[in-house]
């Protein structure tokens, strides 16, 4: 390039250089700017609540979740002090949460209880991290929180059907071993031990399942019923009579049964059943049995009876199982009478609950 050429292009001084460092600058700070909105939209847009506040625990920000979980507007929160949301049992909490802030220590899913403006307690889960400046001082603090009241409630069903089964299964047991203990009593020889123990312990299965399908499985949503459970129990010994017929009916009023007397009752009915193919009215080919239903004021009656069988005496020597069975079942568990009429065309069997006891 000659010196003429030089001496033709534009100088370049320190003008130039301080108008493109202006500009670099200028650009820096929009970059900045458009960084800053970005990440303000996305707080603001956030489901969840999401909040700053100063080492005093003075509220700085507060977006639109926090709007919708707290019931506050941000004119509302922003300025005023973070035990705003927090219940009165709960305020020690936030001089705690401070201290760790100041010490730099994060804290991540904190469950806790907080405060709605209504006054209503909301189960939420707190994720909160320092905020430092430019040089690393930690200034205050961001807040996350999470709504978690349905997680709340569905770990509350989980812990209750966790206690629920336990206890059922403690009982089962339980039953189980009196089972086996009084079939000993009346049995002569080991195999019809366990025949009767066999057939005890399947109508207590037959009765575990109709509570695990109606009481412990929330898509059901009704419970077992006095009659559902009844014909569940003597589906066994029902076979269709020569006319077609049904050997056993069922009628009357239908009301729900809890879990604690499912067994029970199952147990009941399944020795009136047994007893009665053995003894009674379904040891003959036309004998029948009505099993009816009443309400009787607080009490729920259940009337069993047979026809058409043999005719029946009362027992004698030793009690057997089902005498035993009812002293427990009846008297103890259920609160509840049992009458036993010996009549020549068949037995006939009272059986009264507290409705209360049925129920509940």
């Amino acid at each position: 390039m000659s010196n003429i050429e030089r001496e033709t292009l534009p100088a370049s001084g320190p003008t130039d250089r301080r108008d493109e460092l202006h500009r670099q600058h200028k650009k820096k700070r929009e970059r900045g700017i458009r960084k800053a909105l970005h990440y303000a939209a996305i707080v603001e847009s956030s489901d969840d609540a999401i909040l700053s506040k100063d080492l005093d625990g003075v509220i700085l920000s507060w977006n639109r979740g926090a709007e919708r979980l707290f019931g506050f507007t941000a004119a509302e929160a922003v300025g005023r002090q973070v035990s705003l949301i927090i219940p009165e049992e709960r305020q020690d909490e936030e001089p705690a949460i401070l201290d760790k802030i100041r010490r730099g220590e994060p804290i991540r899913h904190y469950e806790t209880i907080r405060q709605h403006k209504n006054g209503s307690l909301i189960d939420i889960s707190l994720t909160i991290s320092p905020i430092r400046d430019g040089r690393g001082r930690i200034i205050g603090a961001s807040k996350i929180a999470r709504d978690i009241s349905e997680l709340t409630k569905a770990r509350d069903r989980q812990q209750l059907l966790l206690r629920e089964m336990s206890h059922r299964v403690k009982n089962l047991f339980a039953l189980s071993s009196s089972i086996v203990g009084l079939s000993a009593r009346s049995a002569h020889s080991v195999a019809e031990l366990a025949d009767s123990v066999r057939e005890r312990l399947a109508a207590l299965a037959r009765a575990h399942s109709l509570t695990f399908a109606h009481g412990m499985v929330e898509s059901s949503g009704q419970p077992a019923t006095l009659q559902s459970l009844l014909r569940t129990i003597v589906a066994p010994f029902d076979s269709p009579r020569a006319d077609g017929g049904a050997r056993i009916s069922i009628s009357g009023v239908d009301l729900p049964v809890a879990g604690p007397a499912v067994a029970s009752l199952a147990l009941l009915v399944h020795e009136f059943a047994t007893n009665a193919a053995k003894y009674g009215a379904l040891s003959a080919d036309s004998g029948t049995i009505d099993v009816t239903c009443s309400e009787d004021g607080e009490q729920v009656a259940l009337l069993w009876t047979e026809r058409g069988g043999p005719r029946v005496e009362p027992p004698t020597g030793l009690e057997g199982f089902g005498g035993v069975l009812s002293r427990i079942a009846v008297n103890k568990q259920l609160g509840g009478d049992i009458e036993r009429s010996w009549k020549p065309e068949g037995l006939a069997i009272r059986l009264t609950v507290p409705q209360a006891r049925l129920t509940s």
